[in-house]
Protein backbone atom coordinates (compact mmCIF):
# COMPACT_ATOMS: atom_id res chain seq x y z
CA UNK A 1 0.00 0.00 0.00
CA UNK A 2 1.85 3.37 -1.17
CA UNK A 3 0.78 6.60 0.95
CA UNK A 4 -1.56 7.40 -1.80
CA UNK A 5 -3.91 4.57 -1.19
CA UNK A 6 -3.60 4.83 2.22
CA UNK A 7 -4.73 8.08 2.39
CA UNK A 8 -7.72 7.17 0.33
CA UNK A 9 -8.45 4.22 2.41
CA UNK A 10 -7.45 6.59 6.08
CA UNK A 11 -10.15 8.64 4.83
CA UNK A 12 -12.75 5.93 4.73
CA UNK A 13 -11.75 4.27 8.29
CA UNK A 14 -11.98 7.53 10.21
CA UNK A 15 -15.58 7.90 8.69
CA UNK A 16 -15.91 4.34 9.80
CA UNK A 17 -14.89 4.95 13.00
CA UNK A 18 -16.98 8.44 13.35
CA UNK A 19 -19.82 6.37 12.02
CA UNK A 20 -19.36 3.53 14.74
CA UNK A 21 -18.92 5.78 17.29
CA UNK A 22 -22.16 7.22 17.15
CA UNK A 23 -24.38 4.23 16.50
CA UNK A 24 -22.40 1.62 18.68
CA UNK A 25 -25.36 1.20 21.20
CA UNK A 26 -27.70 0.28 18.16
CA UNK A 27 -25.05 -2.85 18.23
CA UNK A 28 -26.12 -5.96 20.61
CA UNK A 29 -23.39 -5.29 23.13
CA UNK A 30 -22.45 -8.73 23.93
CA UNK A 31 -22.28 -11.12 20.29
CA UNK A 32 -24.57 -14.28 20.41
CA UNK A 33 -22.14 -15.89 18.80
CA UNK A 34 -20.87 -20.02 19.50
CA UNK A 35 -17.35 -20.77 20.29
CA UNK A 36 -15.09 -21.62 17.07
CA UNK A 37 -17.76 -19.62 14.45
CA UNK A 38 -15.34 -16.97 13.63
CA UNK A 39 -12.52 -19.26 13.56
CA UNK A 40 -14.19 -21.12 11.01
CA UNK A 41 -14.84 -18.30 8.48
CA UNK A 42 -11.08 -17.49 8.78
CA UNK A 43 -9.24 -19.73 6.00
CA UNK A 44 -6.48 -22.20 7.11
CA UNK A 45 -3.78 -21.09 5.02
CA UNK A 46 -2.95 -17.16 4.49
CA UNK A 47 -3.13 -15.85 0.93
CA UNK A 48 -0.29 -16.45 -1.12
CA UNK A 49 -0.76 -13.24 -3.09
CA UNK A 50 -1.97 -9.91 -2.07
CA UNK A 51 -5.35 -8.89 -1.53
CA UNK A 52 -7.23 -5.41 -2.04
CA UNK A 53 -7.72 -3.63 1.21
CA UNK A 54 -11.10 -3.36 -0.17
CA UNK A 55 -11.69 -7.04 0.58
CA UNK A 56 -10.12 -7.33 3.99
CA UNK A 57 -12.33 -4.44 5.25
CA UNK A 58 -15.34 -5.75 3.95
CA UNK A 59 -14.03 -9.65 5.93
CA UNK A 60 -13.56 -7.03 8.77
CA UNK A 61 -17.24 -5.91 9.09
CA UNK A 62 -18.87 -9.59 7.98
CA UNK A 63 -16.54 -11.64 10.36
CA UNK A 64 -15.49 -9.78 12.82
CA UNK A 65 -17.43 -7.51 13.82
CA UNK A 66 -20.00 -9.94 14.41
CA UNK A 67 -18.15 -11.55 17.03
CA UNK A 68 -16.87 -7.98 18.95
CA UNK A 69 -18.21 -7.10 22.58
CA UNK A 70 -19.06 -3.33 22.36
CA UNK A 71 -17.45 -2.28 25.28
CA UNK A 72 -17.97 1.43 24.13
CA UNK A 73 -21.07 0.86 24.35
CA UNK A 74 -23.20 3.05 27.20
CA UNK A 75 -24.98 -0.17 27.31
CA UNK A 76 -21.72 -2.18 28.38
CA UNK A 77 -22.09 -2.79 32.19
CA UNK A 78 -19.89 -5.65 32.95
CA UNK A 79 -16.41 -6.08 34.43
CA UNK A 80 -14.84 -2.64 34.98
CA UNK A 81 -14.85 -0.17 31.78
CA UNK A 82 -12.33 -0.24 29.41
CA UNK A 83 -12.86 3.47 28.47
CA UNK A 84 -11.88 5.10 25.31
CA UNK A 85 -12.66 8.89 23.88
CA UNK A 86 -12.03 10.62 20.59
CA UNK A 87 -8.89 12.53 21.58
CA UNK A 88 -7.47 9.39 23.37
CA UNK A 89 -8.25 7.21 19.77
CA UNK A 90 -6.74 10.11 17.52
CA UNK A 91 -3.46 9.75 19.79
CA UNK A 92 -3.38 6.25 19.15
CA UNK A 93 -3.58 7.08 15.15
CA UNK A 94 -0.33 9.17 15.50
CA UNK A 95 1.29 6.78 18.10
CA UNK A 96 0.83 4.12 15.61
CA UNK A 97 2.34 6.58 12.99
CA UNK A 98 5.28 7.23 14.77
CA UNK A 99 6.17 3.58 15.59
CA UNK A 100 8.25 5.18 18.45
CA UNK A 101 9.93 2.80 20.98
CA UNK A 102 10.41 4.57 23.64
CA UNK A 103 12.44 2.43 26.33
CA UNK A 104 15.00 5.30 27.01
CA UNK A 105 15.31 9.09 26.60
CA UNK A 106 17.57 8.71 23.56
CA UNK A 107 15.07 6.68 21.36
CA UNK A 108 12.28 9.51 22.27
CA UNK A 109 13.22 12.28 24.16
CA UNK A 110 10.12 13.95 23.89
CA UNK A 111 8.33 10.66 25.09
CA UNK A 112 10.07 10.16 28.36
CA UNK A 113 9.71 13.83 29.24
CA UNK A 114 6.14 13.79 28.35
CA UNK A 115 5.62 10.76 30.71
CA UNK A 116 7.45 12.08 33.26
CA UNK A 117 5.21 16.18 33.45
CA UNK A 118 1.78 14.17 32.71
CA UNK A 119 2.68 11.87 35.69
CA UNK A 120 3.65 14.30 37.84
CA UNK A 121 0.25 16.45 36.72
CA UNK A 122 -1.71 13.52 37.73
CA UNK A 123 0.22 12.63 41.13
CA UNK A 124 -0.15 16.35 42.81
CA UNK A 125 -4.32 16.53 41.05
CA UNK A 126 -4.59 13.27 43.05
CA UNK A 127 -3.20 14.59 46.21
CA UNK A 128 0.11 12.79 46.55
CA UNK A 129 3.17 13.72 48.13
CA UNK A 130 5.67 14.79 45.32
CA UNK A 131 8.44 12.65 46.77
CA UNK A 132 5.82 10.08 44.67
CA UNK A 133 7.18 9.33 40.75
CA UNK A 134 5.76 7.68 38.20
CA UNK A 135 5.88 5.26 35.14
CA UNK A 136 3.23 4.02 32.77
CA UNK A 137 2.46 -0.17 32.40
CA UNK A 138 0.76 -1.65 30.11
CA UNK A 139 -1.68 -3.23 33.08
CA UNK A 140 -2.27 -3.30 36.92
CA UNK A 141 -1.39 -6.70 36.29
CA UNK A 142 2.43 -5.55 35.42
CA UNK A 143 2.56 -3.25 37.72
CA UNK A 144 1.73 -5.38 40.71
CA UNK A 145 4.11 -7.38 39.93
CA UNK A 146 6.71 -4.69 39.86
CA UNK A 147 5.43 -3.69 43.32
CA UNK A 148 6.16 -7.40 43.98
CA UNK A 149 9.15 -7.84 43.17
CA UNK A 150 10.60 -4.52 44.95
CA UNK A 151 9.09 -5.24 47.94
CA UNK A 152 10.86 -9.17 47.35
CA UNK A 153 13.83 -6.99 46.90
CA UNK A 154 14.01 -4.87 49.54
CA UNK A 155 13.14 -7.45 52.03
CA UNK A 156 16.34 -9.86 51.10
CA UNK A 157 18.61 -7.00 50.76
CA UNK A 158 18.79 -7.63 46.93
CA UNK A 159 20.03 -11.17 47.32
CA UNK A 160 17.33 -12.67 45.12
CA UNK A 161 18.22 -10.62 42.19
CA UNK A 162 21.73 -11.77 42.85
CA UNK A 163 21.56 -15.61 44.04
CA UNK A 164 18.11 -16.39 43.06
CA UNK A 165 15.38 -17.82 45.83
CA UNK A 166 17.51 -21.01 47.06
CA UNK A 167 18.53 -21.18 50.53
CA UNK A 168 16.58 -17.77 51.82
CA UNK A 169 13.99 -17.59 54.33
CA UNK A 170 9.93 -17.84 52.97
CA UNK A 171 8.85 -14.66 52.31
CA UNK A 172 4.96 -14.04 52.73
CA UNK A 173 2.24 -11.55 50.73
CA UNK A 174 -0.51 -10.30 52.28
CA UNK A 175 -3.92 -9.41 50.86
CA UNK A 176 -7.79 -9.41 51.47
CA UNK A 177 -10.00 -12.34 50.66
CA UNK A 178 -11.72 -10.12 47.56
CA UNK A 179 -8.04 -8.96 46.34
CA UNK A 180 -7.86 -9.02 42.38
CA UNK A 181 -6.48 -12.63 40.79
CA UNK A 182 -3.39 -10.54 39.39
CA UNK A 183 -2.15 -10.52 43.09
CA UNK A 184 -1.72 -14.44 42.70
CA UNK A 185 -0.46 -14.32 39.71
CA UNK A 186 2.37 -11.67 40.53
CA UNK A 187 2.87 -13.83 43.75
CA UNK A 188 3.65 -16.70 41.58
CA UNK A 189 5.45 -15.20 38.79
CA UNK A 190 7.79 -13.19 41.37
CA UNK A 191 8.98 -16.91 42.61
CA UNK A 192 7.36 -16.35 46.27
CA UNK A 193 4.99 -19.18 45.72
CA UNK A 194 0.90 -19.38 45.90
CA UNK A 195 1.12 -20.85 49.05
CA UNK A 196 2.93 -17.45 50.72
CA UNK A 197 -0.01 -15.67 49.68
CA UNK A 198 -2.18 -15.06 52.82
CA UNK A 199 -6.02 -14.16 52.28
CA UNK A 200 -6.80 -12.16 55.38
CA UNK A 201 -10.39 -11.98 56.10
CA UNK A 202 -12.70 -9.25 55.35
CA UNK A 203 -15.44 -6.94 57.41
CA UNK A 204 -19.23 -6.89 56.45
CA UNK A 205 -18.40 -4.19 53.98
CA UNK A 206 -15.71 -6.28 52.17
CA UNK A 207 -12.67 -3.83 53.86
CA UNK A 208 -9.56 -6.27 54.83
CA UNK A 209 -9.84 -7.08 58.77
CA UNK A 210 -6.30 -4.98 59.68
CA UNK A 211 -6.56 -6.16 62.80
CA UNK A 212 -6.43 -9.88 61.49
CA UNK A 213 -3.77 -8.64 59.27
CA UNK A 214 -2.03 -7.95 62.15
CA UNK A 215 -2.70 -10.92 63.91
CA UNK A 216 -1.41 -12.73 60.48
CA UNK A 217 2.27 -11.05 60.68
CA UNK A 218 2.72 -11.52 64.76
CA UNK A 219 1.72 -15.41 63.57
CA UNK A 220 3.90 -15.57 60.69
CA UNK A 221 7.11 -14.32 62.53
CA UNK A 222 6.75 -16.76 65.02
CA UNK A 223 6.84 -19.44 62.79
CA UNK A 224 9.58 -18.39 60.98
CA UNK A 225 8.21 -16.97 57.81
CA UNK A 226 9.43 -13.16 56.40
CA UNK A 227 6.70 -10.62 56.32
CA UNK A 228 7.53 -9.04 52.54
CA UNK A 229 4.49 -7.34 51.19
CA UNK A 230 0.65 -6.11 51.58
CA UNK A 231 -1.28 -5.20 48.77
CA UNK A 232 -4.63 -3.16 49.97
CA UNK A 233 -7.63 -2.60 47.64
CA UNK A 234 -9.45 1.03 46.44
CA UNK A 235 -11.98 -0.27 44.69
CA UNK A 236 -12.33 -4.22 45.23
CA UNK A 237 -13.03 -5.85 41.81
CA UNK A 238 -16.13 -7.72 43.22
CA UNK A 239 -17.67 -4.81 44.56
CA UNK A 240 -15.46 -1.84 45.45
CA UNK A 241 -14.73 -2.06 48.70
CA UNK A 242 -12.15 -0.07 50.42
CA UNK A 243 -9.38 -1.43 52.62
CA UNK A 244 -8.70 0.80 55.51
CA UNK A 245 -5.29 1.96 53.90
CA UNK A 246 -3.96 3.98 56.81
CA UNK A 247 -4.71 1.66 60.16
CA UNK A 248 -3.15 -1.11 57.27
CA UNK A 249 0.15 1.26 56.34
CA UNK A 250 0.74 1.75 60.18
CA UNK A 251 0.81 -2.21 60.27
CA UNK A 252 3.58 -2.16 57.68
CA UNK A 253 5.66 0.80 59.17
CA UNK A 254 5.71 -1.60 62.58
CA UNK A 255 7.34 -4.57 60.82
CA UNK A 256 9.02 -3.30 57.91
CA UNK A 257 6.80 -4.84 54.91
CA UNK A 258 6.08 -2.89 51.53
CA UNK A 259 2.69 -1.75 50.94
CA UNK A 260 1.23 -1.59 47.70
CA UNK A 261 -1.89 0.03 46.59
CA UNK A 262 -4.01 -1.43 44.11
CA UNK A 263 -6.76 1.10 42.98
CA UNK A 264 -6.98 -0.13 39.37
CA UNK A 265 -10.30 1.43 39.03
CA UNK A 266 -10.84 3.64 41.75
CA UNK A 267 -7.84 5.55 41.63
CA UNK A 268 -9.29 8.03 39.05
CA UNK A 269 -11.49 9.10 41.97
CA UNK A 270 -8.85 10.43 44.01
CA UNK A 271 -9.42 12.98 41.24
CA UNK A 272 -11.77 14.36 43.54
CA UNK A 273 -11.48 16.83 46.33
CA UNK A 274 -14.11 14.72 48.19
CA UNK A 275 -12.15 11.54 47.83
CA UNK A 276 -8.56 13.20 48.55
CA UNK A 277 -9.09 11.65 52.44
CA UNK A 278 -8.03 8.38 50.20
CA UNK A 279 -5.26 9.64 48.43
CA UNK A 280 -3.63 10.83 52.42
CA UNK A 281 -3.87 7.26 53.41
CA UNK A 282 -2.83 6.06 50.33
CA UNK A 283 0.48 8.86 50.77
CA UNK A 284 1.67 6.61 52.99
CA UNK A 285 2.02 3.51 50.68
CA UNK A 286 5.49 2.54 49.16
CA UNK A 287 3.43 1.95 45.36
CA UNK A 288 0.08 2.69 43.82
CA UNK A 289 -1.07 1.77 40.64
CA UNK A 290 -4.18 2.98 39.18
CA UNK A 291 -5.62 2.79 35.43
CA UNK A 292 -6.67 5.57 33.33
CA UNK A 293 -8.24 2.96 30.50
CA UNK A 294 -10.93 1.91 33.07
CA UNK A 295 -11.87 5.20 34.01
CA UNK A 296 -10.33 8.29 32.65
CA UNK A 297 -10.86 7.90 29.15
CA UNK A 298 -7.99 6.97 27.68
CA UNK A 299 -7.54 3.73 25.78
CA UNK A 300 -6.37 0.66 26.76
CA UNK A 301 -3.70 0.00 27.41
CA UNK A 302 -2.40 2.43 30.15
CA UNK A 303 -1.49 1.89 34.31
CA UNK A 304 0.08 4.73 36.26
CA UNK A 305 2.28 3.16 38.52
CA UNK A 306 3.87 5.46 41.34
CA UNK A 307 6.48 4.93 43.80
CA UNK A 308 8.13 6.28 46.99
CA UNK A 309 11.65 5.08 45.74
CA UNK A 310 12.44 5.32 42.15
CA UNK A 311 15.77 4.47 42.91
CA UNK A 312 14.93 1.18 44.39
CA UNK A 313 12.75 0.55 41.58
CA UNK A 314 15.45 0.93 39.20
CA UNK A 315 17.57 -1.08 41.13
CA UNK A 316 15.52 -3.75 40.96
CA UNK A 317 15.00 -3.87 37.19
CA UNK A 318 17.94 -2.04 35.90
CA UNK A 319 20.16 -4.45 32.91
CA UNK A 320 22.60 -2.53 31.21
CA UNK A 321 24.07 -4.46 28.45
CA UNK A 322 26.64 -2.04 26.42
CA UNK A 323 24.20 -1.65 23.26
CA UNK A 324 21.74 0.16 26.06
CA UNK A 325 24.51 2.55 27.21
CA UNK A 326 24.18 6.22 26.52
CA UNK A 327 26.01 9.73 27.39
CA UNK A 328 22.80 10.75 29.28
CA UNK A 329 22.20 8.05 31.77
CA UNK A 330 21.88 9.10 35.29
CA UNK A 331 20.70 12.78 34.22
CA UNK A 332 16.93 11.42 32.63
CA UNK A 333 14.74 9.15 33.01
CA UNK A 334 15.39 5.91 31.04
CA UNK A 335 11.87 3.91 31.85
CA UNK A 336 13.01 0.78 30.48
CA UNK A 337 14.25 0.31 34.12
CA UNK A 338 11.38 1.16 35.54
CA UNK A 339 9.61 -2.48 35.36
CA UNK A 340 9.85 -5.83 33.09
CA UNK A 341 9.47 -4.79 29.31
CA UNK A 342 12.43 -3.35 27.44
CA UNK A 343 10.06 -2.70 25.01
CA UNK A 344 8.02 0.49 25.40
CA UNK A 345 4.74 2.06 23.47
CA UNK A 346 4.34 6.13 23.72
CA UNK A 347 1.33 5.98 26.04
CA UNK A 348 1.57 9.13 27.28
CA UNK A 349 0.57 10.79 24.35
CA UNK A 350 -3.00 9.49 24.57
CA UNK A 351 -2.78 10.62 28.47
CA UNK A 352 -1.64 14.10 27.46
CA UNK A 353 -4.47 14.82 25.07
CA UNK A 354 -7.42 13.45 26.86
CA UNK A 355 -6.41 16.03 30.05
CA UNK A 356 -5.89 18.44 27.92
CA UNK A 357 -9.25 18.16 25.34
CA UNK A 358 -11.24 17.64 28.68
CA UNK A 359 -9.58 19.01 31.41
CA UNK A 360 -9.08 18.10 34.36
CA UNK A 361 -12.55 19.47 35.70
CA UNK A 362 -14.24 17.68 32.55
CA UNK A 363 -12.61 14.87 33.94
CA UNK A 364 -14.11 15.25 37.38
CA UNK A 365 -17.58 16.03 36.16
CA UNK A 366 -17.74 13.07 34.07
CA UNK A 367 -16.27 10.94 37.51
CA UNK A 368 -19.04 12.41 39.69
CA UNK A 369 -21.43 12.33 37.31
CA UNK A 370 -20.81 7.90 36.88
CA UNK A 371 -20.90 7.86 40.92
CA UNK A 372 -23.94 9.80 40.80
CA UNK A 373 -25.92 7.34 38.44
CA UNK A 374 -25.00 4.32 40.47
CA UNK A 375 -26.37 6.18 43.50
CA UNK A 376 -30.03 6.60 41.32
CA UNK A 377 -29.56 2.68 40.15
CA UNK A 378 -28.81 2.27 44.06
CA UNK A 379 -31.88 3.57 45.13
CA UNK A 380 -34.12 2.47 42.12
CA UNK A 381 -33.03 -1.29 43.57
CA UNK A 382 -33.96 -0.56 46.72
CA UNK A 383 -37.05 0.64 46.23
CA UNK A 384 -38.88 -2.31 43.77
CA UNK A 385 -39.22 -5.10 46.96
CA UNK A 386 -38.44 -7.92 44.39
CA UNK A 387 -34.75 -7.18 44.64
CA UNK A 388 -32.01 -6.86 46.97
CA UNK A 389 -29.19 -4.41 47.29
CA UNK A 390 -26.14 -5.71 49.19
CA UNK A 391 -23.97 -2.94 49.81
CA UNK A 392 -24.47 1.01 49.11
CA UNK A 393 -22.11 2.14 46.22
CA UNK A 394 -18.96 4.11 46.74
CA UNK A 395 -18.05 4.85 43.10
CA UNK A 396 -19.60 3.36 40.57
CA UNK A 397 -20.40 -0.34 40.96
CA UNK A 398 -23.84 -1.12 42.14
CA UNK A 399 -24.17 -5.10 43.41
CA UNK A 400 -28.09 -6.42 43.79
CA UNK A 401 -29.98 -9.55 43.29
CA UNK A 402 -33.38 -10.65 42.49
CA UNK A 403 -35.17 -12.23 45.28
CA UNK A 404 -39.00 -12.72 44.49
CA UNK A 405 -41.04 -14.11 46.93
CA UNK A 406 -42.51 -16.78 45.08
CA UNK A 407 -39.44 -18.54 45.11
CA UNK A 408 -37.66 -19.94 48.35
CA UNK A 409 -33.94 -18.87 49.20
CA UNK A 410 -32.03 -21.23 48.63
CA UNK A 411 -33.01 -20.83 44.87
CA UNK A 412 -31.44 -17.66 44.92
CA UNK A 413 -28.32 -18.10 43.39
CA UNK A 414 -29.92 -20.39 40.78
CA UNK A 415 -32.47 -17.45 39.63
CA UNK A 416 -30.12 -14.62 39.42
CA UNK A 417 -27.86 -17.24 37.23
CA UNK A 418 -30.31 -17.51 35.20
CA UNK A 419 -31.38 -14.19 34.83
CA UNK A 420 -28.04 -12.88 34.25
CA UNK A 421 -27.52 -15.05 31.42
CA UNK A 422 -30.74 -13.97 30.12
CA UNK A 423 -30.11 -10.74 30.05
CA UNK A 424 -26.39 -10.83 28.52
CA UNK A 425 -27.92 -12.95 25.80
CA UNK A 426 -30.64 -10.15 24.86
CA UNK A 427 -27.98 -8.31 23.79
CA UNK A 428 -29.84 -5.49 25.00
CA UNK A 429 -27.15 -4.67 28.26
CA UNK A 430 -24.27 -6.60 29.41
CA UNK A 431 -24.00 -7.32 32.96
CA UNK A 432 -21.62 -9.69 35.16
CA UNK A 433 -21.81 -11.03 38.16
CA UNK A 434 -19.18 -11.80 41.91
CA UNK A 435 -20.05 -14.21 44.91
CA UNK A 436 -19.79 -12.56 48.07
CA UNK A 437 -21.13 -14.15 51.27
CA UNK A 438 -22.37 -17.10 49.62
CA UNK A 439 -24.92 -14.99 47.30
CA UNK A 440 -24.57 -14.52 43.92
CA UNK A 441 -25.10 -10.81 43.06
CA UNK A 442 -25.72 -9.19 39.80
CA UNK A 443 -22.76 -6.36 39.27
CA UNK A 444 -23.86 -3.31 36.83
CA UNK A 445 -20.93 -0.47 36.23
CA UNK A 446 -22.14 2.96 35.19
CA UNK A 447 -18.88 4.38 34.47
CA UNK A 448 -18.75 3.81 30.50
CA UNK A 449 -17.72 7.01 29.12
CA UNK A 450 -20.76 8.23 26.95
CA UNK A 451 -23.17 6.59 29.60
CA UNK A 452 -26.46 8.60 30.62
CA UNK A 453 -29.40 8.68 33.23
CA UNK A 454 -31.17 7.34 30.18
CA UNK A 455 -29.13 4.64 29.34
CA UNK A 456 -29.38 3.55 33.16
CA UNK A 457 -33.04 3.75 33.54
CA UNK A 458 -33.51 1.90 30.29
CA UNK A 459 -31.00 -0.75 31.51
CA UNK A 460 -33.02 -1.06 35.02
CA UNK A 461 -36.17 -1.55 33.16
CA UNK A 462 -34.59 -4.63 31.19
CA UNK A 463 -33.64 -6.14 34.47
CA UNK A 464 -37.07 -5.66 36.19
CA UNK A 465 -38.73 -6.78 32.89
CA UNK A 466 -36.83 -10.17 32.47
CA UNK A 467 -37.32 -11.06 35.57
CA UNK A 468 -40.68 -10.45 35.62
CA UNK A 469 -40.98 -12.78 32.37
CA UNK A 470 -38.89 -15.30 34.07
CA UNK A 471 -41.76 -15.62 36.93
CA UNK A 472 -44.79 -15.13 33.97
CA UNK A 473 -43.61 -17.82 32.04
CA UNK A 474 -42.59 -20.33 34.54
CA UNK A 475 -38.49 -20.40 33.95
CA UNK A 476 -37.70 -20.67 37.13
Amino acid sequence: MNTSDFRKYAHELVDWMAWYMDNVESFPVKPGVKPGEIFRQIPESPPAEAESFDRVFNDFLNVIMPGITHWQSPNFYAYFPANTSPPSVLAEMITATLGAQCMIWETSPAAAELEERVLNWLRDAMGLPAVFEGVIHDTASVATLCALISARERTTGFAINEEGHVHGARLRVYASAETHSSVEKGVKVAGLGRNNLVKIRTLPDGSMDADSLAGAILADKASGYVPCCVVATLGTTGSTAVDPVGKIAAICREHSVWLHVDAALAGTALLLPEFRYLAVESAMADSLVFNPHKWMFTNFDCSVYFVRDAAHLIRTFEILPEYLKTLTRGTVNDYRDWGVPLGRRFRALKLWWVIRCYGMEGIREKIRFHITLASTLAGMVKSDGNFELIRPPLFNTVCFRFIPQEVPSHRHNEINEKLNHMINDSGKIYLTHTVIDGKYLLRMVTGQTNVTMEHVEEAWETIRSTATMMLREGYL
